[in-house]
């Protein structure tokens, strides 16, 4: 089921609800390389392509499930049920990676937007001094 939860939000839910995804490639000298992407915008003032609704949803249940595998951890250790405490710990591991993972894609996004929001407003501003 872990398994399942973590490909479903990794490859399906992340693509298809906000537009992000990410994975790991190891290249031919056996070295390992995050990849972590964001949907391509054509422009700056382009549509939103992602809808709030869909993207508060994918945010709140991706953090409302790593804060409840967490609540499920402690709850099996301090119970001192063992047989569920590794269950529970790749719980919190898988939705973990799956956090961390589009945080990264999140900020990546940010970071290129801006820097497609500064090149597109410098190439308006040499465009007018230019032909003024």
């Amino acid at each position: 089921k872990n398994a399942c939860d973590f490909y479903c939000v990794r490859n399906v839910t992340g693509r298809l609800m906000v537009g992000l995804r990410w994975w790991n490639h190891i290249d031919e000298d056996g070295k390992s390389h995050w990849v972590f992407e964001s949907r391509k915008v054509k422009s700056p003032l382009e549509n939103k392509t992602v809808s709030e609704a869909e993207s508060r949803i994918f945010w709140l249940g991706l953090i409302a499930c790593s804060v409840l595998w967490v609540i499920f951890a402690f709850s099996a250790l301090f119970s001192f049920r063992v047989k569920w405490l590794a269950v529970v710990i790749m719980g919190v591991v898988l939705q973990g990676a799956n956090l961390y993972g589009y945080i990264r894609c999140k900020v990546r996004s940010r970071k290129n937007l801006t820097s497609m929001v500064t090149s597109y407003f410098g190439k308006q501003f040499l465009r007018q001094v230019t032909t003024s």
